[in-house]
């Protein structure tokens, strides 16, 4: 039996660690935020490579839900259905963007979705979280689980008032 006690979206802790993406599914593809760095499991796709991506080396950082290039935006219909009851549920995949440096080069990491609905609002904050986290050069900063914990339970229950807004209360959020 796991123990979910918090979540952002696609973020979760587990057991005691933190996930992006379905790590309870037998056989599936999900991220886990290491000491040592972003670990990329496959599960028992043949098309991903579990790999360690070191923190030092990550520059910038954002995701997308439903497609790996989304056209516009960070979210398709397909990937945000993937929480809906029917023939959509527990479909869809969603990848973790991030540049990364020593060698510069862009990377994508693929998780499989929770067949949870994934509130809008926590999307938001989680990919304002990525993202400002990464560009001020912090990203070591997900392998503290406790400080992500901390950031993860004062964004869950904040309600968007603007971009500003938002940018403010994460950057409040990742200064606990």
């Amino acid at each position: 039996m796991s123990d979910i006690n918090a979540s952002l979206g696609p973020l979760e802790r587990v057991n005691g660690r933190w996930a992006v993406g379905d790590s309870q599914r037998p056989g599936g593809a999900w991220l886990e935020f290491r000491a040592d760095g972003l670990y990329q499991h496959a599960g028992r796709s043949k098309r991903i490579e579990e790999q360690l991506i070191p923190w030092s080396r990550v520059m910038l950082c954002g995701f997308s839900l439903g497609a790996r290039y989304p056209s516009m935006g960070s979210y398709t219909p397909r990937g945000l259905l993937g929480g809906l009851p029917g023939p959509w549920k527990h479909r869809g995949r969603g990848y973790l963007h991030l540049t990364l440096r020593h060698p510069y080069e862009d990377w994508v990491a693929t998780f499989d979705r929770h067949p949870r609905w994934y509130n809008l609002t926590h999307l938001s904050w989680f990919q304002e979280l990525l993202r400002q986290t990464a560009r001020e050069g912090e990203a070591r900063r997900f392998a503290d689980a406790e400080w992500l914990g901390r950031a993860v339970e004062l964004l869950a229950v904040q309600r968007i008032r603007s971009a500003r807004g938002m940018r403010e209360a994460v950057a409040a959020a990742r200064r606990l």
